[in-house]
């Protein structure tokens, strides 16, 4: 199946992750770092930040994948859940070590939390919104496990505005990732998702007016590295 048709549909999309992220998952780590130029950790500081965390916050992070955003709600001494949808994600980031941080790692789907409404203080996600079938079903269930005032902070790609960036930038993950997948897996295409689900990701501007459709207030959209990354808040209204 070509990425194309992999990202075309919610349940094909679904299915691409669920098997995509279960291969990628020990060397995710790594990968981050590689196509961030090691400013991952930075821009994910900044995320936890813009959350508001105070120490004993009730904060979920989607996506978590390995865990590093979690860790670092945790500590801001948050009471933190990291979930992610890919098992082997899930064994990582559980396998490292807590220094007595109050965390718990769960398998679990964006689409269908298994928390009650109104149960979390903040909501975090890197590099989550961009990979769900449906992101106004997620950014509802989002919404549904906030408590009111609570926040929610999301950090992803976007697609640059102006033509000629935006054919570079995704050039240049297109090689970098073609490039990656061909040493790391013995499959070019294995990173290429990443420029093929840009180009079909609403992109900043757009995430922020659909987070202020689905009910999120307060909705701030923050252009990071040019507008190459960007980071999303909103939250849940009072009444």
């Amino acid at each position: 199946m070509s990425l194309r048709d992999a990202l075309a549909t919610p349940d094909s999309k679904r299915r691409y992750f669920r098997t995509l992220f279960a291969t990628i998952a020990a060397r995710y780590d790594l990968i981050t770092v590689l196509l961030s130029f090691g400013m991952d950790r930075r821009w994910k500081r900044r995320v936890v930040d813009l959350s508001g965390v105070t120490p004993g916050a009730r904060a979920l992070d989607l996506a978590t994948g390995t865990g590093d955003l979690a860790f670092q709600l945790a500590r801001r001494s948050a009471r933190v859940i990291g979930l992610d949808i890919t098992p082997a994600m899930v064994a990582i980031a559980d396998a490292k070590p807590r220094h007595g941080a109050p965390i718990r790692f769960v398998v679990g789907d964006m689409m269908a939390l298994p928390l009650p409404d109104a149960s979390v203080d903040l909501v975090t996600t890197g590099y989550g919104l961009r990979n769900v079938p449906d992101l106004a079903g997620a950014l509802d269930e989002m919404l549904r496990v906030l408590a009111p005032g609570g926040r929610a902070v999301s950090l992803d790609f976007d697609r640059p505005s102006r033509p000629w960036l935006c054919a570079v930038y995704l050039w240049y993950l297109s090689v970098v990732g073609g490039a990656l997948g061909r040493a790391l897996h013995g499959d070019p295409d294995t990173y290429r998702y990443i420029p093929a689900s840009i180009r079909v990701y609403p992109g900043g501007e757009a995430v922020a007016r659909l987070m202020a459709a689905r009910g999120f207030v307060k909705v701030a959209h923050y252009p990071v590295l040019g507008g190459l990354m960007a980071i999303h808040c909103g939250e849940k209204p009072w009444t």
